[in-house]
């Protein structure tokens, strides 16, 4: 999704920079929402993410125009990636491009690149901007490699979900992933009581009161560009110049519906239709698939998060949602709608209704957590491959013993690196299919150690 930085009249053709910077760069228009209005101009006025804006730190060198990475920022929405990407391009001695993953191919990617190389010659650099990066497909992103590693561009791609799974891996190990967090309702505090005074936002002319103030930070849940909308949608409902809670409860379904169709909140609906599959309630998340039905959400993106949710929320407590998932995924695909909304809906209910477990998410999470660590010992020499000459000489694949040669299908082998025998990622709970898989586990695991 777009921060708003770029969804603004004047955007211009590669080469041009992209944007009409009068817009972007001068200051936005009266007209402009007031979280475009507010975006911070400097590094001071940035809010939040100081984990990554220490002196020294790559994302500061950056903004100050000496740092020469690549980046990903990645972290949820309203937090400010847009705003980091719109300082890092004002640095000294670099042009600005910008593309959205929402509207731009390979033939616009390749068109940026070509006018960096020219510039490159004239000792300019081009940053080059690309909203929602996740969304590009594989040959789109193989495209900017090149560019990348020989630094032709330098690369600021905003994304929603973690790279690792999104992004390509010679791309990703080509850049600095930085992760950014929500803010914290002091951060958001801050950013509302900034607008209320800053002649950019409403200049001292509405009072909002306290009460107010702690609802919309209540609601905001660390998106600033949520609380702006919040507080900009109240006080252009306020009769008398004055923002109260019953004003902002008022309101804030109207932001909700003004700002949704232009997809810039579809994130808070698509979170509550997941989190109310996760907490059972079908009713709830009946209610939210019809609304992003309604609002012309992307049908497949619902059918993704969908089987991300059946493995992450359900997995083996019922191994069949996923299956369910996939094949609502692959009619949405083939069928499209208005037909394969029932293919969704049915993937819900199935999702919302089944037992409930994370011990998949935990399992992956610790097993990569070690492997961060750097607990990543030798593979066992019996069982790496003996599949070439001079294996048997390296000692590779001498006594490996075949399950199968026993009768229970199942016998005493070392299987982890030597460091990481006897440890257990996987806990099972008690929902569901987990109630039987359990007690396999622990068998296989006293069989497979010989204890």
């Amino acid at each position: 999704m777009s921060d708003g930085l770029f969804d603004v009249p004047g955007a211009g053709p590669p080469g041009t920079g992209a944007l009409d910077t009068d817009v972007a760069f001068r200051g936005p228009g009266a007209a402009a929402p007031l979280a475009v209005r507010m975006r911070p101009a400097t590094l001071e006025e940035v809010v939040g993410q100081q984990h990554l804006l220490g002196p020294g730190s790559p994302l500061r060198r950056l903004i100050e125009g000496s740092g020469a990475a690549s980046v990903l920022l990645y972290g949820p929405p309203g937090t400010g990636k847009t705003t980091l990407a719109s300082l890092i391009s004002q640095a000294t001695g670099r042009r600005f491009e910008a593309l959205s993953a929402l509207s731009a191919g390979v033939k616009e990617v390749r068109a940026v690149i070509d006018i960096a190389r020219r510039r490159l010659t004239a000792g300019e650099q081009t940053v080059l901007f690309i909203d929602e990066v996740h969304r590009f497909s594989k040959t789109q992103q193989d495209a900017l490699l090149a560019a990348v590693e020989n630094r032709i561009v330098l690369l600021v791609g905003a994304t929603t979900e973690n790279p690792s799974f999104s992004v390509v891996s010679p791309l990703l190990s080509r850049s600095l992933v930085l992760q950014l967090r929500s803010l914290t309702e002091d951060d958001i505090r801050t950013v509302l009581r900034r607008a209320i005074a800053d002649p950019r936002g409403l200049g001292e002319q509405f009072t909002v009161t306290d009460a107010a103030l702690d609802h919309i930070v209540r609601i905001a849940g660390g998106d600033a560009r949520r609380a702006l909308t919040a507080l900009e949608a109240s006080a252009e409902s306020s009769l008398d110049g004055t923002v109260d809670v019953d004003l902002v409860e008022a309101s804030v379904d109207k932001a909700a519906v003004r700002y949704d169709r232009a997809g810039d909140q579809h994130y808070d609906v698509i979170s509550a239709f997941i989190k109310s599959i996760r907490g059972s309630d079908v009713d709830a998340a009946l209610h939210y698939l019809a609304r992003m039905l309604s609002a012309g959400e992307d049908p497949r993106f619902i059918a993704r998060r969908l089987m991300i949710h059946a493995s992450e929320d359900v997995g083996m407590a019922d191994p069949t949602a996923l299956q369910t998932a996939t094949a609502a995924a692959q009619v949405v695909q083939l069928v499209g709608l208005p037909e394969g909304r029932l293919a969704l809906a049915q993937a819900t209910i199935h999702l919302a209704t089944a037992p409930k477990s994370g011990a998949v998410v935990s399992a992956i999470g610790a097993a990569m957590a070690d492997v961060s660590a750097g607990k990543a010992g030798a593979v066992p020499p019996h069982l790496r491959d003996g599949h070439y000459a001079g294996a048997a000489q390296l000692g590779n694949a001498q006594g490996y013993r075949y399950p199968h040669d026993d009768p229970g299908g199942v016998l005493a082998q070392q299987y982890p690196p030597d460091e990481l025998v006897g440890v257990d990622y996987y806990h099972p709970t008690d929902h569901g299919h987990e109630r039987a898989v359990g007690p396999r586990v622990d068998k296989l695991r006293r069989i497979v150690r010989g204890e």
